[in-house]
């Protein structure tokens, strides 16, 4: 396994103060979730016993979002959860959401390599903030779950080029949708 490919292994103290092996010091649920969603894989072991926690401290991640008002996952969807571990042969929701998740990855990136095909389309003026919105908006969908996209950076709207007319705008927009629909 490479270095990229390994996680990133969190130990937990007795303290319950949970300790970043890579970098030597302490971290919090909130760099844990920073990790993944930058892509990196955690693995939390407790320094005691050897237990790996990983999945108790990822659920906790997702309840503390879900109590600060974030909507992590829609009701319907946890009642759909609850209710497939009590009937039986509910083990297959699991695979269900793993295979979901990774369709959802790969067709990400088909469609990346697709917009990174049409070369004429980086010649428009704007389509590097449209990519970059896009592309955040996908590692917002599938990296952390967290829904705090905001846009592109100040920096990078720095570096786009001037503002044009809404009417210009719309124009590219219409284009853009309309080579997009004839590769799907």
């Amino acid at each position: 396994m490479s270095e990229e490919e390994k996680p990133l292994l969190i130990k937990r103290y007795a303290s319950r103060r949970l300790y970043n092996t890579e970098t030597s010091d302490y971290v919090t649920l909130e760099d844990i979730a920073s990790f993944i969603r930058d892509g990196r894989e955690v693995q939390i072991i407790d320094l005691k016993t050897g237990d790996d926690l990983t999945r108790q401290y990822l659920l906790q991640i997702i309840a503390e979002h879900e109590s600060r008002g974030e909507n992590v996952l829609p009701v319907n969807v946890l009642n759909d959860l609850v209710r497939s571990y009590m009937l039986p042969g509910g083990g297959m929701m699991p695979q269900f959401l793993q295979s979901s998740f990774d369709m959802l990855r790969e067709n990400q990136s088909k469609m990346m390599e697709n917009m990174n095909a049409m070369i004429p389309m980086s010649q428009m003026p704007g389509f590097e903030a449209l990519q970059a919105q896009q592309q955040a908006f996908l590692k917002a969908m599938t990296g952390g779950l967290s829904g705090k996209w905001s846009g592109p950076d100040k920096e990078d709207e720095a570096k786009s080029e001037p503002k044009e007319d809404l009417d210009d705008i719309k124009k590219q927009l219409a284009e853009l949708q309309q080579k997009l629909s004839k590769l799907n």
